[in-house]
């Protein structure tokens, strides 16, 4: 699993919208997105940019959430707080990840700027 990337000073990217998938087409293996129908190469590489950048920007928004749960579950405030080995465990990640992942979580809910914790 990737290291997680602390982007503080980064605008966050937009994802492009991720259209409707029907019940029909997802099941279809060949169906992604209906880029499948998209014969014009430019529109099929701009389209599946915006994909990319959402899919992205998704799984980096995801990580951060990981992280913050990470935080929350080995709070030593918390009577029932995990170990890292534990939220490692849970989390199919090494005991290493988990610690990283603890720490990038206390700093997210600090903030960047150290005054508390951010909105999420």
């Amino acid at each position: 699993m990737a290291e997680p990337t602390p982007r503080r000073n980064e605008p966050r990217l937009r994802p492009a919208p991720l259209l409707f998938e029907p019940a029909e087409a997802a099941g279809d293996p060949e169906h992604f997105f209906d880029l499948e129908s998209i014969d014009d190469p430019r529109a099929l590489l701009a389209r599946a940019t915006e994909l990319t950048q959402a899919f992205r920007a998704a799984a980096d928004r995801a990580v951060e959430f990981q992280a913050i749960a990470a935080a929350q579950l080995a709070d030593p405030r918390k009577f029932d707080r995990l170990t890292t080995a534990d939220i490692a465990e849970q989390a199919e990640w090494t005991e290493d990840y988990a610690k990283k992942m603890v720490e990038f979580g206390r700093d997210l809910m600090r903030g960047a700027d150290g005054r508390g914790p951010d909105p999420i």
